[in-house]
């Protein structure tokens, strides 16, 4: 796995822990409000993996989780051997997806080596191409929604949401698709120089908008958070 870079420690990314965040290079999306845009070629150095592994072993005692984001982070499929290195260091695990390998998802989540999943949920199935940039896979995408929801009992869907990309009315069918899942996540745009498009091209919602798109959503939901 190409890692391109490090948070050594997060207070937000993992439920209720402390966690260490590694960020893979590339990605098989091209969503304009990207903030991580300089992952997504996969361009300049590595990480070392056997340091970033001696890194882990000693701080295994001040961290609960790694979280592997991205990029997207299962593009390879070495991505399995790194998991399997680290949880054997007693670390607790979360992936974040756009669940595009669904395949490499299943074997993770069958052999027991992840324990949360955040799985982005870019736009309703007819609109997935005009959010993520690139033309979408919906059978793809729907396995793995279940094998998240079979498999796990720690888990989220998220949006990115902004005005210029996602109406009311595409949240609520985002919302009705996944009827059923235990927790969504209305993430509110934040704009900054890295994203792909360029600073100011997108705007966030006001939080009264997603107050009151929640309270619609709820009935589909154990839980509905929205994150400013």
């Amino acid at each position: 796995m190409r890692i391109g870079g490090i948070q050594k420690t997060s207070l937000i990314d993992y439920p209720n822990g402390l966690s260490t965040v590694l960020f893979s290079k590339g990605c098989n999306f091209r969503c304009p409000y990207c903030h991580n845009a300089e992952l997504l070629e996969g361009e300049g150095e590595d990480l070392d993996q056997k340091q970033l592994l001696e890194e882990l072993a000693r701080r295994a005692h001040l961290i609960d989780a790694v979280v592997f984001s991205g990029g997207e982070c299962t593009l390879t499929d070495d991505l399995y051997d790194l998991v399997v290195e680290v949880r054997k260091l007693g670390y607790l695990i979360k992936i974040d997806t756009n669940g595009t390998n669904p395949e490499l998802l299943e074997r993770l989540l069958k052999e027991g080596l992840v324990d949360y999943v955040a799985m982005d949920i870019k736009a309703p199935p007819e609109r997935y191409e005009a959010v993520a940039g690139v033309p979408m896979d919906e059978v793809v995408i729907n396995r793995s929604i279940e094998l998240i929801r079979t498999h796990l009992k720690q888990y989220e869907f998220r949006t990115t949401v902004c005005q210029e990309l996602l109406s009311r009315e595409d949240l609520l069918a985002i919302a009705y698709w996944l009827k059923g899942s235990k927790r969504y996540v209305l993430q509110n745009f934040r704009d900054s120089k890295n994203v792909l498009a360029g600073k100011g091209c997108f705007h966030p919602y006001k939080e009264s908008f997603l107050k009151s798109v929640r309270d619609e959503m709820k009935q589909w939901f154990e839980e509905v958070i929205i994150r400013l």
